[in-house]
């Protein structure tokens, strides 16, 4: 029943079109403002503000700039390289970044918003704490707000884009938010109406649940794919079985939102990806098992809220077998020239940076994970004004005390964040989460 209710670099970056805009840019140039000074001269103060010294990670994969210099005006980046290189407008104020590091705020490609319209505000405002500027809501997404705050520019908040419902086969018990269909006829409808939303991108669940429901075959899922590239939209799948990645590579998938998780990936599957090389993968990598040090997290969460946390962060060697099948498979993907971009599933704000460190445990270099996670992120959403640190580019940055090249747990060590220009106020948000 329908119910309404390129090998050559995987993180290599290319043009993308940008459909919906959220950043309006005046002038790349630095605006002046003059005003009356001693009642004799006119002053030019400029609007423009250079930041100095730092190593700056472009986000595009080419190699840092050592002791960079760059200039953010009208909640833009107007020039970036070397310092000395790059020439200030007259009268912009100075900020020395020495011995920091400079990031592009993060894109998450997969997450699950709360769809209440000030808890979905809370959970941008956390993700900004974290250095995230973007987030993507794949699904379970219903409500006016969902598709409101899309189209928002709020301080100190994230942005945020949205898949709206999805589309499953019955899921009683799971949830009822997606479409359910059972025809072809019932998928093309769903994405009618999703097309009819302007989603960012149609999502579907290919998954049986451990053997609990029935899965959505080619059958069904082909004249989805088909319906939404007519309408200009690309479908991402959840999927679990290599068979499955399989038949929806011959269906024209545009992007995984998970890797395979039963078995080791085969050849097979990689003269699929071969034959469609613009075809992404968000690997969400499951729990390594690890125990992981949940400290950091001290500025958005109570002391109890990180205790209940941590139990879950615990060394578990039954997660050796499952992490090591999704981590032989990102690495061989990766390594074949598969597009990766980097996403969490979920709605932790701060699992970014514990998905990236699981990502490098995989076998990916710290480098390429921070592509993914920035610039390659950026290209697969289609929005070419986020994710690397450029002239043009929205001025999301994130300022570390630590290199994450060296250590990509670094890129918990921030000391602050911008976005749009403006610098995020953690210390106000912490205040208000923790005590």
């Amino acid at each position: 029943m329908f119910r309404s209710s390129e090998k050559q670099n995987p993180f290599g970056l290319a043009p993308a079109a940008m459909r919906r805009p959220t950043v309006i840019v005046g002038s790349l140039l630095a605006a002046a403002i003059l005003v009356r000074c001693g009642g004799t001269a006119d002053v030019a103060l400029s609007t423009a503000v250079v930041y100095e010294g730092a190593t700056v990670i472009v986000g595009d994969g080419s190699d840092p700039i050592e002791d960079a210099a760059f200039v953010v005006d009208g909640g833009a980046f107007v020039a970036v390289g070397a310092s000395g290189e790059v020439e200030a407008p007259e009268g912009a104020s100075r900020v020395d970044l020495s011995g920091r590091t400079v990031i592009p705020a993060l894109l998450d490609t997969h997450v699950h918003l709360s769809v209440e319209r000030e808890a979905r505000i809370e959970d941008l405002q956390r993700r900004a704490w974290y250095g995230v500027s973007m987030a993507v809501s794949l699904g379970h997404d219903e409500g006016d707000a969902t598709f409101a705050l899309r189209d928002e520019e709020i301080a100190g908040a994230a942005r945020s884009m949205t898949a709206g419902r999805g589309i499953t086969r019955h899921e009683p018990g799971r949830s009822e938010v997606p479409y359910w269909i059972d025809t072809e006829e019932e998928g093309r409808a769903a994405v009618r109406e999703l097309a009819a939303q302007e989603v960012d991108l149609v999502k579907i669940w290919v998954d049986d649940r451990n053997g609990q429901y029935e899965k959505m075959t080619p059958e069904l899922y082909g004249p989805v794919i088909e319906e939404a590239h007519q309408h200009g939209l690309r479908v991402t799948a959840h999927i679990y079985d290599l068979e499955d990645a399989k038949g929806l590579l011959r269906a024209g998938i545009d992007a995984f939102a998970h890797g395979v998780r039963e078995m080791d990936v085969d050849d097979e599957l990689m003269e699929l990806v071969a034959e469609r090389p613009n075809v992404w993968l968000v690997p969400n990598m499951g729990s390594r098992g690890a125990a992981v040090d949940l400290s950091w997290l001290s500025g958005t969460r109570t002391p109890e809220e990180i205790e209940a946390l941590q139990a879950g962060y615990q060394d578990n060697p039954a997660r050796d077998e499952p992490f090591g099948i999704e981590a032989r498979n990102l690495k061989r993907l990766s390594d074949a020239g598969m597009k990766i971009a980097m996403g969490t599933d979920g709605n932790g704000a701060f699992r970014p940076h514990i998905e990236m460190a699981d990502m490098v445990a995989a076998g990916v270099s710290p480098h390429d994970v921070l592509v993914s996670a920035t610039g390659a992120a950026a290209e697969f959403l289609e929005r070419d004004d986020l994710g690397t640190i450029a002239a043009g580019k929205s001025a999301d940055f994130v300022v570390l005390t630590a290199n994450p090249l060296d250590d990509i747990t670094n890129t918990r060590q921030i000391e602050s964040v911008y976005l749009r220009g403006d610098r995020v106020d953690r210390e106000g948000l912490s205040a208000g989460w923790t005590q």
